[in-house]
This record gives structure tokens, C-alpha cells and sequence, in this order.
């Protein structure tokens, strides 16, 4: 809330937070949701015939660097576990990038 001419003025989630935090927060929640959508995957293979309907578009972000920045600097053969670390860490910096490019453009619109 805001004092304003002796007036309390209730301000909205999008004005109290930074742009930071926003897009932080929905880093966290795509590496939530894709970790969550490929752990499904992983482990119903065989029940779907395949993987899971949708997991490439959930993953979208962490496949264009597993495609474009990780896999021109390491080869295929590295093992699991670190591949899965670069897909979510890819997945991290592509979402809160584009959610923070938005944000700010949203901000500059506005006023």
C-alpha cells in the first residue's frame, strides 16, 4: 500500500514486484514443471509407447541450449545426470530471460 494525498492506494502484484523476481520466480516454476513433466515421461515409457504427448513443448526452452549452446561445446556422450542439470539450467535461463524481456517492455508500455 501507498500514502497518497492522505490516501491509502492498494498497489497490484505487478507494481509492488521487480522485474527480477518475476522472472526468477518463473524460471523456478518451468524447471519445476519440466522436471516434473520429464520424471513422467522417464518413468511411464513404456506405459505411453513413447514419451510423454507434449514433453517437447514443455521443454522447449532447455532443448534449444541442449541444441544450440551445450551440444556444439560437448559432445553426445556425456552422461545423464549432467545433461539433465544443462537441460534445466537451459530450461531456467530461457524462461526467465524471456519473462523479464516481457516485464520490461510491459513496464515501458504502461508509462
Amino acid at each position: 500500500m501507498q500514502m497518497i494525498n492522505g490516501r491509502v492506494k492498494k498497489m497490484g502484484f505487478a507494481k509492488q514486484s521487480n522485474t527480477a523476481s518475476i522472472a526468477i520466480i518463473s524460471g523456478a516454476m518451468s524447471v519445476v514443471i519440466g522436471f516434473v513433466a520429464f520424471a513422467l515421461s522417464w518413468n511411464f515409457w513404456q506405459l505411453w509407447g513413447g514419451p510423454l504427448p507434449g514433453l517437447q513443448l514443455v521443454l522447449f526452452p532447455g532443448n534449444l541450449t541442449l541444441v544450440y549452446l551445450w551440444h556444439p561445446l560437448f559432445t553426445e556422450e556425456i552422461n545423464f545426470w549432467p545433461k539433465l542439470a544443462l537441460l534445466m539450467a537451459g530450461q531456467f535461463a530461457v524462461v526467465a530471460s524471456v519473462v523479464a524481456v516481457i516485464c520490461h517492455v510491459v513496464r515501458m508500455v504502461r508509462q
